[in-house]
């Protein structure tokens, strides 16, 4: 490859708008489009993923989307291995191409690099997700404050993937999570990469959620959920937008609770999101309206 190549990430909160965003530039440049959506690779998660519709798959070339069943075990290492020979593929066809995401973990791992974590069986994870479905997130942070507090004190509380994950390797190996995590040498490529962080007023975005979770409703998001149920413990299905429903299932609370959860917690998530990417110094931010502004600066990246 050479150095003339060039990744473009675009990456931001839920319902910021970067399926459009990325739609419009891929057109415009002549690229593809590498989904660095966690939830998005499952087939069986259709509408409470916020997927590109069909015709906008049609328009442009997308991967990782509808790639994966959530019986299969899928993170962040995994993904950034198999990411790498397809975007070495498709450089050979352009030299700008487009990975498109809100999972920050994702991208991290395919621009920097991850820490080498231990192995866990798969029946310590579903043990632990089935924890979570009855228990909540308490006690497990409690196991963290008490055997790994390094980990307990940076882990963000709210998120449950993050929090089992540190519990998982505890349980699987006897040492805490934060041994494992070191400060990486930041991994290397022949190509460039310009991350393009989409933000908008706090107001507008949290309106744009709330508005997003009464389509995915309309559309049946109860109903899909409710087909998933029986998966529950899936890691795949540990996510906002299931959750809640899954536990208005179980008859913890009525429908008009669940999908005041279900905006509450989807707010909370985009909030998570945005810092995450806001701690990465090499992001350059725009809203999502700035399309001159964007494509300038690509172009400058380019010549």
């Amino acid at each position: 490859m050479s150095q003339q190549n060039l990744l473009v990430v675009i990456a931001g909160p839920t319902a910021v708008g970067k399926t459009s965003v990325s739609l419009s530039l891929a057109q415009y440049f002549h690229g593809e489009i590498i989904s660095a959506d966690s939830r998005q690779f499952y087939r069986e998660m259709e509408i409470g993923t916020a997927k590109p519709a069909q015709e906008e798959l049609n328009s442009i070339a997308h991967h990782f989307v509808n790639s994966h069943s959530i019986q299969e075990d899928y993170d962040a290492g995994s993904f950034a291995r198999d990411a790498e020979p397809l975007l070495d593929s498709l450089f050979t066809k352009n030299k700008v191409q487009f990975m498109v995401g809100g999972s920050g973990l994702y991208i991290k791992a395919f621009c920097d690099g991850l820490d080498e974590m231990p192995e866990v069986p798969k029946e310590i994870r579903n043990e632990l997700n089935e924890e979570f479905r009855t228990s909540g997130l308490e006690p497990m942070l409690a196991e963290l404050k008490r055997s790994d507090p390094e980990y307990y004190e940076v882990v963000d509380k709210y998120n449950p993937q993050r929090v089992i994950r540190g519990v998982e390797v505890l349980r699987a190996t006897g040492k805490p999570y934060s041994q494992f995590r070191k400060d990486n040498v930041k991994k290397s490529h022949d190509f460039r990469i310009l991350k393009i962080g989409l933000s908008l007023d706090r107001e507008v975005l949290y309106d744009r959620i709330d508005q997003r979770m009464d389509v995915m409703i309309e559309e049946g998001l109860f109903e899909e959920a409710e087909s998933l149920y029986p998966m529950r413990s899936q890691n795949a299905l540990q996510t906002v937008g299931y959750k809640e429903i899954f536990d208005f299932i179980e008859g913890q609370y009525d429908k008009d609770e669940a999908v005041r959860l279900l905006k509450r917690n989807s707010r909370r998530y985009a909030k998570r999101q945005l810092t995450w990417f806001r701690k990465d110094p090499e992001f350059h931010w725009f809203q999502p309206n700035q399309m001159e502004a964007i494509i300038a600066r690509i172009e400058q990246e380019i010549d």
